[in-house]
Protein backbone atom coordinates (compact mmCIF):
# COMPACT_ATOMS: atom_id res chain seq x y z
CA UNK A 1 0.00 0.00 0.00
CA UNK A 2 1.23 3.55 -0.85
CA UNK A 3 2.26 6.19 1.93
CA UNK A 4 0.37 9.11 2.32
CA UNK A 5 1.92 12.47 4.31
CA UNK A 6 2.00 12.64 7.60
CA UNK A 7 2.30 15.86 9.34
CA UNK A 8 3.90 15.96 12.46
CA UNK A 9 4.72 18.64 15.24
CA UNK A 10 7.82 17.31 16.96
CA UNK A 11 9.91 18.47 19.77
CA UNK A 12 12.61 20.22 19.01
CA UNK A 13 14.51 21.60 21.96
CA UNK A 14 14.47 20.27 25.75
CA UNK A 15 12.80 23.01 28.07
CA UNK A 16 13.92 24.81 30.51
CA UNK A 17 11.27 27.83 31.68
CA UNK A 18 8.56 29.20 29.78
CA UNK A 19 8.39 27.11 26.39
CA UNK A 20 8.81 28.90 23.27
CA UNK A 21 7.20 28.12 19.90
CA UNK A 22 10.69 27.35 18.21
CA UNK A 23 10.81 24.50 20.66
CA UNK A 24 8.88 22.50 18.30
CA UNK A 25 9.02 22.08 14.76
CA UNK A 26 6.37 21.08 12.28
CA UNK A 27 7.47 18.31 10.12
CA UNK A 28 6.33 15.97 7.06
CA UNK A 29 7.19 12.26 7.36
CA UNK A 30 5.29 9.16 5.70
CA UNK A 31 3.28 6.44 6.80
CA UNK A 32 1.91 3.59 5.15
CA UNK A 33 -1.92 3.13 5.81
CA UNK A 34 -1.64 -0.32 6.70
CA UNK A 35 -0.87 -2.18 10.17
CA UNK A 36 2.42 -4.80 10.15
CA UNK A 37 1.57 -8.17 10.13
CA UNK A 38 0.16 -9.83 13.41
CA UNK A 39 -0.02 -6.10 14.81
CA UNK A 40 -2.52 -6.07 18.12
CA UNK A 41 -2.48 -2.41 17.95
CA UNK A 42 -4.74 0.67 15.93
CA UNK A 43 -4.31 2.88 13.36
CA UNK A 44 -5.80 6.14 13.88
CA UNK A 45 -6.60 9.43 11.74
CA UNK A 46 -6.55 11.95 14.61
CA UNK A 47 -9.23 14.33 14.43
CA UNK A 48 -9.00 16.69 18.00
CA UNK A 49 -6.02 17.51 19.70
CA UNK A 50 -5.77 18.61 23.43
CA UNK A 51 -3.64 21.36 24.56
CA UNK A 52 -3.04 20.81 28.29
CA UNK A 53 -0.79 22.35 30.65
CA UNK A 54 0.78 19.49 32.21
CA UNK A 55 2.28 18.73 28.53
CA UNK A 56 4.98 21.09 29.85
CA UNK A 57 6.42 18.78 32.02
CA UNK A 58 6.77 16.43 29.64
CA UNK A 59 9.26 18.71 27.71
CA UNK A 60 11.97 18.58 30.43
CA UNK A 61 15.07 17.04 29.86
CA UNK A 62 14.55 15.19 32.90
CA UNK A 63 11.67 14.98 34.14
CA UNK A 64 10.83 13.83 38.40
CA UNK A 65 7.19 14.29 38.01
CA UNK A 66 6.41 10.65 37.11
CA UNK A 67 4.31 12.03 34.37
CA UNK A 68 6.94 10.91 31.63
CA UNK A 69 8.91 12.85 29.05
CA UNK A 70 9.57 12.93 25.43
CA UNK A 71 12.39 12.59 23.41
CA UNK A 72 14.08 14.97 20.75
CA UNK A 73 12.71 14.45 17.27
CA UNK A 74 9.47 12.38 18.84
CA UNK A 75 6.16 13.93 17.96
CA UNK A 76 4.36 15.58 20.90
CA UNK A 77 2.04 13.73 22.97
CA UNK A 78 -1.64 14.37 24.79
CA UNK A 79 -4.78 13.50 24.77
CA UNK A 80 -7.18 13.25 21.30
CA UNK A 81 -10.36 12.46 19.50
CA UNK A 82 -9.31 10.42 16.59
CA UNK A 83 -11.09 7.54 14.09
CA UNK A 84 -9.74 4.19 13.78
CA UNK A 85 -8.57 3.64 10.48
CA UNK A 86 -7.24 -0.23 11.19
CA UNK A 87 -7.39 -2.32 13.77
CA UNK A 88 -5.37 -5.43 15.00
CA UNK A 89 -7.28 -5.18 18.43
CA UNK A 90 -10.47 -7.32 18.93
CA UNK A 91 -11.20 -4.50 21.56
CA UNK A 92 -11.61 -1.90 18.48
CA UNK A 93 -12.83 -1.97 15.18
CA UNK A 94 -11.91 0.33 12.03
CA UNK A 95 -14.62 3.20 11.55
CA UNK A 96 -14.99 3.58 15.89
CA UNK A 97 -14.38 7.00 17.47
CA UNK A 98 -12.25 7.27 20.53
CA UNK A 99 -10.57 9.46 22.67
CA UNK A 100 -7.33 8.56 24.84
CA UNK A 101 -3.80 9.75 24.50
CA UNK A 102 -1.94 9.62 20.97
CA UNK A 103 0.08 12.00 19.12
CA UNK A 104 0.72 14.96 17.56
CA UNK A 105 0.35 14.26 13.78
CA UNK A 106 -2.05 13.52 11.29
CA UNK A 107 -2.02 9.55 11.87
CA UNK A 108 -1.01 7.57 14.57
CA UNK A 109 0.28 4.10 15.09
CA UNK A 110 -0.80 2.86 18.69
CA UNK A 111 1.32 -0.61 19.42
CA UNK A 112 -0.63 -0.62 22.94
CA UNK A 113 -4.25 1.21 22.87
CA UNK A 114 -6.34 1.99 25.84
CA UNK A 115 -8.83 4.14 24.51
CA UNK A 116 -12.67 5.23 25.53
CA UNK A 117 -15.10 4.41 22.92
CA UNK A 118 -17.12 7.66 21.59
CA UNK A 119 -20.51 5.98 22.23
CA UNK A 120 -22.86 9.29 22.07
CA UNK A 121 -22.38 11.78 18.95
CA UNK A 122 -25.15 13.81 19.39
CA UNK A 123 -22.89 16.42 21.18
CA UNK A 124 -19.65 17.42 19.78
CA UNK A 125 -16.51 15.81 19.01
CA UNK A 126 -14.06 18.05 19.95
CA UNK A 127 -15.92 17.79 23.76
CA UNK A 128 -13.69 14.55 23.99
CA UNK A 129 -10.85 16.47 24.59
CA UNK A 130 -12.96 18.42 27.09
CA UNK A 131 -16.12 18.57 29.09
CA UNK A 132 -16.37 14.77 27.76
CA UNK A 133 -13.01 13.78 28.40
CA UNK A 134 -10.04 14.32 30.79
CA UNK A 135 -10.33 17.53 31.74
CA UNK A 136 -14.14 17.14 32.75
CA UNK A 137 -13.57 13.97 34.17
CA UNK A 138 -10.69 15.80 36.45
CA UNK A 139 -13.60 18.88 37.51
CA UNK A 140 -16.02 15.68 38.82
CA UNK A 141 -13.25 13.54 40.54
CA UNK A 142 -11.48 16.08 42.11
CA UNK A 143 -14.66 18.29 43.39
CA UNK A 144 -16.89 15.05 44.46
CA UNK A 145 -14.23 12.68 44.93
CA UNK A 146 -10.93 13.97 45.94
CA UNK A 147 -12.80 17.38 47.31
CA UNK A 148 -15.68 15.57 49.05
CA UNK A 149 -18.25 18.20 48.39
CA UNK A 150 -21.39 19.17 50.62
CA UNK A 151 -24.31 21.43 49.22
CA UNK A 152 -24.04 24.95 50.20
CA UNK A 153 -20.19 24.78 50.72
CA UNK A 154 -17.92 27.48 50.43
CA UNK A 155 -16.06 27.32 47.10
CA UNK A 156 -12.81 28.96 45.46
CA UNK A 157 -11.39 27.95 42.33
CA UNK A 158 -8.14 29.32 40.48
CA UNK A 159 -7.83 29.41 36.87
CA UNK A 160 -11.53 29.20 36.83
CA UNK A 161 -12.22 29.59 32.92
CA UNK A 162 -9.89 27.46 32.30
CA UNK A 163 -10.71 23.85 30.77
CA UNK A 164 -11.32 22.28 33.97
CA UNK A 165 -12.09 25.30 36.32
CA UNK A 166 -15.02 26.31 33.77
CA UNK A 167 -16.62 23.32 34.91
CA UNK A 168 -16.15 23.12 38.69
CA UNK A 169 -18.02 26.03 39.05
CA UNK A 170 -20.86 24.33 37.07
CA UNK A 171 -20.99 21.44 39.18
CA UNK A 172 -20.19 23.50 42.31
CA UNK A 173 -23.18 25.31 41.56
CA UNK A 174 -25.63 22.44 40.80
CA UNK A 175 -24.19 21.33 44.17
CA UNK A 176 -25.99 24.15 45.72
CA UNK A 177 -22.35 26.05 46.20
CA UNK A 178 -21.22 29.48 46.48
CA UNK A 179 -18.50 29.72 44.13
CA UNK A 180 -15.67 32.47 43.85
CA UNK A 181 -13.18 31.93 40.88
CA UNK A 182 -9.79 33.99 39.92
CA UNK A 183 -8.65 34.53 36.57
CA UNK A 184 -6.44 36.59 34.46
CA UNK A 185 -8.58 38.91 32.58
CA UNK A 186 -11.54 41.02 32.35
CA UNK A 187 -12.91 39.14 29.73
CA UNK A 188 -12.22 36.15 31.38
CA UNK A 189 -14.03 37.24 34.54
CA UNK A 190 -17.45 38.10 32.49
CA UNK A 191 -17.42 35.05 31.67
CA UNK A 192 -17.25 33.53 34.91
CA UNK A 193 -20.39 35.15 36.07
CA UNK A 194 -22.26 35.31 32.99
CA UNK A 195 -21.72 32.15 31.48
CA UNK A 196 -20.69 29.48 34.17
CA UNK A 197 -22.41 30.82 36.77
CA UNK A 198 -19.87 31.81 39.18
CA UNK A 199 -21.39 33.78 42.44
CA UNK A 200 -18.28 36.49 41.57
CA UNK A 201 -15.24 36.41 39.77
CA UNK A 202 -12.00 38.35 40.19
CA UNK A 203 -8.79 38.95 38.37
CA UNK A 204 -6.07 38.23 40.25
CA UNK A 205 -3.76 40.39 37.95
CA UNK A 206 -6.09 43.41 39.97
CA UNK A 207 -5.77 42.21 42.99
CA UNK A 208 -2.46 43.61 45.15
CA UNK A 209 -3.41 41.58 47.95
CA UNK A 210 -5.14 38.57 47.30
CA UNK A 211 -5.56 37.53 51.31
CA UNK A 212 -7.82 40.67 51.58
CA UNK A 213 -9.63 39.79 48.42
CA UNK A 214 -10.26 36.62 49.40
CA UNK A 215 -11.40 37.62 52.78
CA UNK A 216 -13.48 39.77 50.89
CA UNK A 217 -15.24 37.43 48.97
CA UNK A 218 -15.23 34.34 52.00
CA UNK A 219 -15.68 36.38 54.84
CA UNK A 220 -16.72 32.93 56.75
CA UNK A 221 -13.65 31.07 55.06
CA UNK A 222 -13.27 28.64 51.98
CA UNK A 223 -14.26 25.06 52.74
CA UNK A 224 -12.99 24.01 49.18
CA UNK A 225 -10.32 25.51 47.39
CA UNK A 226 -10.17 23.75 43.96
CA UNK A 227 -6.52 24.32 43.46
CA UNK A 228 -4.94 25.16 39.73
CA UNK A 229 -2.28 27.75 40.00
CA UNK A 230 -0.02 27.09 43.31
CA UNK A 231 2.43 29.61 44.57
CA UNK A 232 1.30 33.11 46.00
CA UNK A 233 -2.75 32.06 45.53
CA UNK A 234 -1.90 28.93 47.40
CA UNK A 235 -0.06 30.90 50.43
CA UNK A 236 -3.10 33.27 49.81
CA UNK A 237 -6.17 30.73 50.41
CA UNK A 238 -4.62 28.67 53.09
CA UNK A 239 -5.32 31.13 56.39
CA UNK A 240 -8.21 31.62 54.62
CA UNK A 241 -9.47 28.15 54.75
CA UNK A 242 -12.49 26.99 56.91
CA UNK A 243 -11.69 24.21 59.33
CA UNK A 244 -11.85 20.66 58.18
CA UNK A 245 -11.44 22.28 54.60
CA UNK A 246 -10.39 20.22 51.67
CA UNK A 247 -7.84 21.46 48.99
CA UNK A 248 -7.55 19.17 45.90
CA UNK A 249 -4.65 19.69 44.09
CA UNK A 250 -5.03 19.30 40.47
CA UNK A 251 -2.52 21.66 39.05
CA UNK A 252 0.69 23.99 39.67
CA UNK A 253 0.54 25.94 36.75
CA UNK A 254 2.46 28.83 38.15
CA UNK A 255 4.80 26.86 38.58
CA UNK A 256 6.00 24.47 36.09
CA UNK A 257 8.00 27.17 33.90
CA UNK A 258 10.07 28.31 37.17
CA UNK A 259 13.71 27.01 37.44
CA UNK A 260 13.12 27.22 40.97
CA UNK A 261 10.14 26.75 42.50
CA UNK A 262 8.11 29.27 45.21
CA UNK A 263 7.68 28.32 48.51
CA UNK A 264 4.61 28.16 50.48
CA UNK A 265 4.70 30.30 53.78
CA UNK A 266 1.38 29.18 55.36
CA UNK A 267 1.27 25.10 55.28
CA UNK A 268 1.23 25.71 59.30
CA UNK A 269 -2.70 26.45 58.81
CA UNK A 270 -3.18 22.46 57.44
CA UNK A 271 -2.32 21.85 61.20
CA UNK A 272 -3.97 24.29 63.19
CA UNK A 273 -7.52 23.95 60.72
CA UNK A 274 -7.49 20.64 59.86
CA UNK A 275 -7.51 20.98 56.58
CA UNK A 276 -7.03 18.03 53.63
CA UNK A 277 -4.80 19.00 51.00
CA UNK A 278 -4.25 15.86 48.40
CA UNK A 279 -3.45 16.00 44.93
CA UNK A 280 -4.59 13.30 42.45
CA UNK A 281 -3.98 12.19 39.13
CA UNK A 282 -7.21 11.38 36.68
CA UNK A 283 -6.00 8.34 35.43
CA UNK A 284 -6.78 6.90 38.92
CA UNK A 285 -10.15 7.61 38.64
CA UNK A 286 -11.27 6.42 35.08
CA UNK A 287 -13.22 3.47 36.33
CA UNK A 288 -15.69 6.11 37.16
CA UNK A 289 -15.81 7.55 33.70
CA UNK A 290 -19.56 6.02 33.00
CA UNK A 291 -20.88 6.93 36.12
CA UNK A 292 -19.85 10.60 34.97
CA UNK A 293 -21.53 10.02 31.33
CA UNK A 294 -24.54 9.60 33.47
CA UNK A 295 -24.25 12.33 34.96
CA UNK A 296 -23.08 14.80 32.66
CA UNK A 297 -24.72 14.32 29.48
CA UNK A 298 -27.87 14.86 31.00
CA UNK A 299 -26.93 18.43 32.00
CA UNK A 300 -24.92 19.04 28.80
CA UNK A 301 -28.29 18.18 26.31
CA UNK A 302 -30.54 20.14 28.73
CA UNK A 303 -28.04 23.23 28.65
CA UNK A 304 -27.61 23.40 32.69
CA UNK A 305 -23.92 22.83 31.64
CA UNK A 306 -21.71 25.00 28.80
CA UNK A 307 -18.02 24.78 27.81
CA UNK A 308 -16.39 27.31 25.73
CA UNK A 309 -13.95 26.11 23.19
CA UNK A 310 -11.18 28.32 22.19
CA UNK A 311 -10.27 27.17 18.31
CA UNK A 312 -6.87 26.20 16.56
CA UNK A 313 -7.13 25.40 13.01
CA UNK A 314 -4.63 22.97 11.52
CA UNK A 315 -1.36 20.89 13.47
CA UNK A 316 0.96 24.14 12.09
CA UNK A 317 -0.70 26.15 14.99
CA UNK A 318 -0.18 23.19 17.32
CA UNK A 319 3.11 25.31 19.25
CA UNK A 320 1.53 28.94 19.44
CA UNK A 321 -1.83 27.01 20.82
CA UNK A 322 0.10 25.46 23.36
CA UNK A 323 2.61 27.94 24.28
CA UNK A 324 -0.40 30.50 24.67
CA UNK A 325 -1.66 28.59 27.95
CA UNK A 326 1.07 29.94 29.85
CA UNK A 327 0.43 33.53 29.34
CA UNK A 328 -3.19 33.04 29.28
CA UNK A 329 -3.72 33.47 25.51
CA UNK A 330 -6.41 30.71 25.27
CA UNK A 331 -10.29 31.82 26.59
CA UNK A 332 -11.61 28.25 27.76
CA UNK A 333 -10.62 25.00 26.59
CA UNK A 334 -7.76 25.21 23.92
CA UNK A 335 -8.64 22.83 21.25
CA UNK A 336 -6.48 21.99 18.03
CA UNK A 337 -8.36 20.86 15.09
CA UNK A 338 -6.31 18.29 12.77
CA UNK A 339 -9.01 17.25 10.63
CA UNK A 340 -12.94 17.42 10.69
CA UNK A 341 -13.20 14.31 8.91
Amino acid sequence: MAQVRNKQVVLSNYVSGFPKESDMEIVDSTITLKLPEGSNGVLLKNLYLSCDPYMRTLMNEDSTLGLGRLTLGSPMMGYGVARVVESGNPDYKKGDLVWGITKWEEYSLVSAPQFFKIQHTDVPLSYYTGILGMPGMTAYTGFFEVGSAKKGENVFVSAASGAVGQLVGQFAKLNGCYVVGSAGSKEKVELLKEKFGYDEGFNYKEEPDLDAALKRYFPEGIDIYFENVGGKTLDAVLPNMKLHGRIPVCGMISQYNLTQHEGVANLANLIFKRVRMEGFVVSDFYHLYPKFLEFVLPHIREGKVVYVEDIAEGLENGPAALVGLFSGRNVGKQVLVVARD
